[in-house]
């Protein structure tokens, strides 16, 4: 084999190694990256995105004739589907402002149980942290586990249920909605400016507008109860 030839396969062999890296090792090489770097404040990244993000919101809340910023909005998200619908409270009723299309989100129909399992959650949750250092862009932190989720972990003896569950961007997920940055930056800019505890987040595994929520055989009893409360929720919102 030729010199240039060796040359060439090296390089495409890097790249073959490079890309998955820069793709799914975002946790190992992007801390590094910003101690070089600096790092941001939610302040500077909405003066950097929120401007082209505020234009792109307005609007869709033109369209559905809801002033923009509202007084709270609720994100219905679907597993399933890979969507999240925007609705924002207009007067006394929330109205169906947009969707988001989720790029990536890992594990399969259910709720989340225990640390590692993939699963995205299943239930009703707030966010509670703007991350404008995320490995992944830009973040939102939940509050997963809440309440219940806790209540029945303790119940059921398990004592790591899993955390630092996000909305986030790229188009990678491991338990987390993954938004693409894009999408991330809007959804980021609309909680900053409605304030996160104007904010809701319900999480379902598929639409129950569309289909009956039924939990399997295997899940816990409770799993049903979750799965009614969700849908009755989901009942308050019809476009």
């Amino acid at each position: 084999m030729k010199k240039s030839q060796i040359r060439i396969a090296a390089v495409i062999f890097a790249l073959l190694l490079l890309i998955p890296f820069y793709y799914y090792g975002r946790g190992i090489w992007v801390p590094i990256y910003q101690k070089v770097a600096g790092k941001e404040t939610v302040i500077s990244v909405i003066e950097k995105y929120g401007k082209e993000a505020d234009k792109r919101l307005i609007k869709h809340f033109e369209k559905a004739n809801i002033e923009y910023p509202p007084k709270s909005i609720k994100l219905l998200a679907l597993k399933e589907e890979k969507l999240i619908e925007l609705w924002a409270l207009d007067k006394d009723e929330y109205k169906w402002v947009t969707d988001f299309r989720i790029k990536a989100a890992s594990g399969v129909y259910g709720p989340k149980l225990r640390q590692g399992d993939e699963q995205v959650p299943e239930g009703f949750y707030k966010v509670v942290g703007l991350n404008p250092n995320s490995s992944y862009h830009l973040s939102m932190k939940l509050n997963y586990p809440n309440g219940f989720d806790l209540k029945h972990a303790k119940n059921e003896g398990r004592d790591k249920p899993g955390n630092n569950i996000f909305i986030h961007g790229k188009a990678v997920s491991i338990g987390c909605l993954a938004m693409g940055d894009r999408a991330i930056e809007e959804l980021f800019t609309l909680v900053y400016r409605v304030g996160k505890e104007n904010t809701e987040v319900l999480i379902a595994p598929t639409d129950p507008r569309r289909f009956k929520l039924a939990a399997e055989v295997t899940d816990p009893k409770w799993v049903a109860e979750l799965y009614e409360n969700i849908s009755k929720e989901f009942t308050k919102y019809k476009r």
